[in-house]
């Protein structure tokens, strides 16, 4: 019986797994959803003392799995037909670098989406932000953010894995409704 109940969770887990995927990706064809990205593997928890916005060499950075897993992304959104419309990204390089290596569309820097913990002054400053440019999208297409855990953590209470996209909707109210999320393609 223990067996049988086990499996049976397993199985409705899968078969809600793949709703949340199936109505991920028919919101990244529509206009007006947002895709907040957590940028791919970057080894270590955070940048080394001392480190600079602007050169890289002093940032943490992608590992090679980081950088074949945003290829893989690029790849899995081009083929489902995602269509979006503006892509952002925080200025720390392995976000710029996720984004770059997906290779989907032109990238607008969108301090914004810093890294709030480093700008653990400015959290709450930068959630807004975020959350401003997010209410405002209307479309064509969807919002891509490549970002950092902690920035989507702070606007939806869930911290995604490296890489993983959590598609969401903005509210009346303001807040975000989780649609799906969309793990790293498995290579």
């Amino acid at each position: 019986m223990r067996t049988f109940a086990i499996l049976l969770l397993l199985m409705l887990s899968a078969r809600h797994a793949a709703a949340s995927d199936a109505a991920a990706w028919a919101a990244l064809r529509a206009d007006g959803h947002i895709a907040l990205m957590r940028h791919a593997d970057a080894p270590g928890v955070a940048d080394p003392p001392g480190f600079r916005l602007d050169d890289c060499a002093t940032q943490r950075n992608l590992s090679a799995k980081g950088r074949a897993d945003a290829v893989a992304v690029g790849v899995r959104l081009k083929a489902q037909g995602a269509r979006l419309g503006r892509i952002v990204s925080s200025p720390w390089c392995r976000c710029v670098d996720t984004a770059a290596l997906m290779d989907i569309g032109r990238i607008e820097i969108e301090p914004t989406f810093s890294n709030a913990v480093v700008l653990s002054d400015r959290r709450a400053e930068l959630a807004q932000g975020a959350r401003d440019i997010m209410r405002a999208w209307k479309g064509p297409g969807a919002l891509l953010a490549v970002t950092h855990g902690a920035n989507i953590q702070a606007l939806i209470g869930y911290n995604p894995g490296a890489g993983e996209i959590v598609v969401v909707t903005p509210q009346a109210d303001g807040t975000l409704r989780e649609i799906g999320r969309l793990p790293v393609p498995q290579r």
